[in-house]
Parts: C-alpha cells; structure tokens; sequence
C-alpha cells in the first residue's frame, strides 16, 4: 500500500490561512490503514483547525468529507455538489490522490495534508516498512522475493557492494544487508543458482515520465482518442 504521514500542523495551517471555509478531505484506503488521512483523522485535523481559528479570534469553519479512493475519479464525483461551496480543499490523500482531486475541481484550491513517502506493507500495529519503489523492472522473482531495490540503499542489483560485513550493511550496522537476506531465502529455497543471472543496465532515458499503463482489453478504445 501507499503509506503517508501528515504535515507538521503549523505547515498546514499556514496552507489554509487564506482561507475561510476549508473542507478536509479524507481517504478511506491506503493513508486511512496507516493512520494518516482516513474519516477519523480527516476530523481530528478539521477539530485542530477549528480550534486553532477559534482561539486567535478568526471566523473560519472546517468540515469533513471522505471518500472511498481519491485516486479515482468514480469516487470524485461524490463531492461534485458540495466541494463548490469551500474556498479551499485540505487533502489527506497520497500525492496522486491529491493531484487528481485539483485536476477534477480545478476551480478550488487544493492542499495537500500529507507526505508521501513510499510504497510498503504493514509490519505490525503503527509500523510500516518500504518495499517496493515502482521501478517498472521487478526482480522479485530472481532475488527470492526480496527487494534489492527498495531494502538496499545503493539499489545494488547483481550483489552487494564492498562494504557488507557480517552480513550487514555498511550505512547502518542495525540493517541487515539485503544481498545477505536474498542470499539466505535462495539457498533456503535450494535456488542459489539465481545469483548467477546478471541484471542488465536500466536504459532510464527509454522510461517515459510521467507513466502510463493501458489494460490490453482497452488498447482500441484508447487508442482512437489519439
């Protein structure tokens, strides 16, 4: 999933000072299970906010609003009758979320709440840890499904570097070396035979920026609007 974290809340209020009626919106996937930007936290920020107002003597109001992704125009819609009558869109959203929010009511500011700050998974209750980093060029299936990418902080892909000692890495002697783990998941799997496969140089000038990804299904229908 997608994991973020709120802006420090002077950040934010600043953001929204211009502005008299802020609607703060949430959610309710990936940033509302890492605790971020879901209904609940939507109201927490939008009662920090009122309060805050209230105490420097301004007349502003906050509200909430949540849907079920931000990243998806179906979900977008929902808003459509309520958004035009805020100066303002404070979202909890990941950045794409919040980009797509700005793109289908462009005539409302929109704020961005949070930080996005990688793709992971839920290690235990409030933990997060990264694991993927969208690099279009998976190797998961040679490295026993351990991410050289995203554990190792060199992105290192045919072994580690020279500074691994005892199987840890040189940037932080807590981390463990993530060649040292895919070494030991390979030959636990009796497949140490997958180090011997070289991963050829990425050709980053060929990645066309910003992505885009069209389901086979739908290439004509997409490709008549071209």
């Amino acid at each position: 999933m997608i994991v973020a974290q709120r802006k420090d809340f002077e950040q934010i209020k600043a953001a929204a000072a211009d502005f008299r009626k802020v609607l703060v919106v949430g959610c309710g996937t990936c940033v509302a299970v890492c605790l971020t930007g879901g209904e609940k936290e939507a109201g927490i920020l939008a009662a920090q906010l009122d309060l805050a107002s209230q105490i420097q003597g301004e007349d502003k109001s906050f509200a909430v609003a949540c849907v079920e992704r931000q990243c998806d125009l179906e979900f977008l819609d929902e808003l459509a009758e309520t958004v035009l009558d805020y100066d303002a869109l404070l979202s909890l959203a990941c950045g794409a979320g919040i980009q797509l929010l700005a793109e289908r009511y462009p005539r409302v500011p929109v704020l961005a709440g949070v930080d996005t700050t990688f793709i992971g998974i839920n290690r235990d209750v409030g933990l997060w840890e990264e694991r993927c980093r969208a690099c279009r060029a998976c190797v998961l299936t040679t490295t026993g499904g351990i991410c050289p990418v995203s554990l190792c902080p060199k992105g290192m892909l045919n072994g580690p570097c020279g500074g691994t000692r005892q199987g840890k890495c040189e940037t932080d002697p807590e981390r463990d070396c993530a060649w040292s783990l895919i070494y030991e998941r390979l030959a636990g799997l009796d497949r140490l035979e997958n180090l011997s496969a070289i991963v050829a140089p990425r050709d980053h000038g060929a990645r066309s920026q910003p992505g885009r990804q069209v389901h086979p299904a739908y290439l004509r229908r997409y490709s008549a609007h071209e």
